[in-house]
């Protein structure tokens, strides 16, 4: 293996690496942004801990974990593309990789965003269907007089209260619409994930080479750690419009008086007439809570180069 595929090799085992121990440590956060972003009103959650603390009292611990196994199994593919890409598109656009030219930063981050989102799409689409599941669920616990107006995503007369599963969901679309079906809101999630790497990318660079060592030529483990955080926490609450749209969208149960869209400015428009403005920003500060450390870990999984030591013992 020549030293060019090592790299890469290396690179996609920290990408994975990173995703895989990121997903584990926030993901009940990124349930509880899923299902405060998708109810109207407060009338379910007041915010983040109330969510989750009703959460686990109807659905128990495991609940918060509800769509896990789908971002587990696709964070690996998704993070790996998503660093590996922006690390190819900046060798190939600037002459030297360690040259801080600001606008190659921007356009390498646009590139990784791009290529992310072949498994970002699918990975969402099903992981919202199952962190909402819970949501939908919540008021028929106490009342089950009242039917759901909603697009199901299962057929047949079987109760739409069972709990679903990924491969469910993802046959039934597959069966019903083919593959466009588990790319419904493509275009939001290129929205959402190319402004965030054009902010992310550029940002943790510039702040990450503040703290890089003459004698080392590497920046420390903490520093790395607090500019993937700092990094990753403004990015991602730059573009919470734009996740929010992408969750309205993606979301194809929908509850008693909710509100199916026909594409993006369809989504903004009744947003902005029926919630206001501030509704655009629901779940910017549990985004924050998520991605910060997701980002964190993934730049301090690269400082440690754990990917290089499992090729070497391999070797």
């Amino acid at each position: 293996m020549s030293n060019q595929d090592l790299s890469i090799a290396a690179k996609l085992i920290n990408g994975g690496v990173a995703g895989l121990v990121g997903v584990t440590c926030v993901f009940p956060i990124d349930l509880a942004k899923t299902r405060l972003q998708n109810q109207h009103g407060k009338d379910m959650y007041k915010g983040m801990i109330d969510c989750l603390m009703k959460t686990a009292r109807a659905e128990g611990f495991l609940g918060m974990y509800r769509g896990a196994a789908v971002n587990l199994t696709l964070v690996t593919p998704e993070k790996a593309i998503k660093l590996a890409a922006n690390d190819f598109f900046r060798q190939l656009l600037m002459e030297d990789g360690m040259q801080r030219n600001l606008k190659m930063e921007m356009l390498a981050g646009c590139g990784a965003g791009m290529c992310q989102v072949v498994v970002t799409c699918p990975m969402e689409m099903l992981k919202i269907q199952l962190q909402d599941a819970g949501r939908l669920a919540a008021p028929h616990q106490s009342s089950t007089s009242a039917p759901s107006s909603s697009r199901s995503y299962t057929t047949g007369s079987a109760s739409t209260h069972k709990r679903p599963s990924a491969t469910l969901i993802a046959w039934e679309l597959l069966r019903t619409q083919g593959l466009a079906g588990l790319y419904k809101g493509l275009g939001a999630t290129l929205l959402r994930d190319i402004p965030f790497s054009i902010i992310y990318f550029p940002m943790f660079a510039n702040l990450n080479n503040l703290g890089v060592h003459e004698l080392t030529g590497k920046a420390s483990f903490a520093h790395s750690f607090m500019s993937g955080c700092i990094a990753g926490s403004l990015a991602a609450v730059a573009v919470t419009p734009l996740d929010v749209l992408k969750t309205r969208i993606q979301t194809l149960k929908k509850g008693l008086g909710e509100d199916v869209y026909s594409g993006i400015m369809d989504c903004a428009r009744k947003l902005w007439i029926q919630e206001g403005p501030s509704a655009f920003m629901k779940g910017a500060g549990c985004r924050a809570l998520v991605i910060a450390p997701l980002f964190g870990i993934a730049q301090g999984v690269y400082f440690i180069g754990i990917g290089e030591h499992i090729l070497k013992y391999f070797e």
